[in-house]
């Protein structure tokens, strides 16, 4: 996944007045503050990310912008699954999930342990500038402080499909450890349809990911 730059996106609302659930500022990069997705008022941002090409691994390509807002507001009404919108000094830079790995189809492939949490991260496109060595680790440090020290969990788990290499390099190159390549089973119910997939599990410890 390329690191952005200056992302490129559709004019989308202020979020200034919205209350972050982690705001951290980053010497030499900026202030990161992770909000609460509102699904209709992201949806035009969100919805201009995940139909790209390069985002087809989120597996929303072929959604509308309704129906993708239609998803996140089903998610909105979830207490084990969780979305934000990520913005570097007021700029909308990623698209963030984290969840409840013991209320997900993913602990039917792994023993899940007390303080636990995944995670999906979807970068914004890189704008005209292009990408910027170290752009995607100093954000990524960010949104683990947030998880491990803000909401106390001692332990990541990611699950990128087993195709996307660059994910799955840059999770290695983060500090996490491959775990079991395995089949996520198809998820059918009335408000989610999720298809079968083959993902590589990833695993970040907090003592790992903070060092002293």
């Amino acid at each position: 996944m390329t690191d952005p730059q200056a992302p490129a996106h559709p004019s989308a609302p202020p979020y200034a007045p919205r209350t972050p659930v982690h705001e951290q500022h980053l010497d030499g990069f900026g202030t990161v503050r992770v909000l609460p997705l509102d699904p209709a008022a992201d949806a035009t941002v969100v919805h201009g990310w995940v139909s790209g090409e390069r985002a087809a691994f989120w597996g929303m390509n072929g959604l509308t912008e309704q129906q993708v807002a239609d998803v996140y507001a089903h998610m909105a009404t979830l207490d084990t699954h969780h979305a934000f919108l990520v913005v570097k000094d007021a700029e909308p830079v990623a698209l963030f999930q984290t969840y409840d790995p013991a209320a997900d189809r993913v602990s039917e492939c792994y023993d899940t342990e007390p303080g636990d949490i995944g995670v999906h991260l979807l970068l914004a496109p890189a704008g005209p500038g292009g990408a910027r060595p170290g752009w995607t680790a100093a954000l990524s440090g960010a949104l683990m402080a947030y998880v491990l020290l803000g909401l106390g969990r001692t332990r990541i788990v990611v699950d990128p499909d087993v195709d996307n290499e660059k994910a799955i390099a840059r999770f290695l190159k983060q500090g996490f450890t491959a775990g079991p390549r395995v089949v996520l089973p198809e998820v059918d119910l009335p408000d989610v349809y999720l298809p079968e997939k083959k993902a590589q599990l990833a695993f970040l410890r907090r003592e790992v990911a903070f060092a002293g």
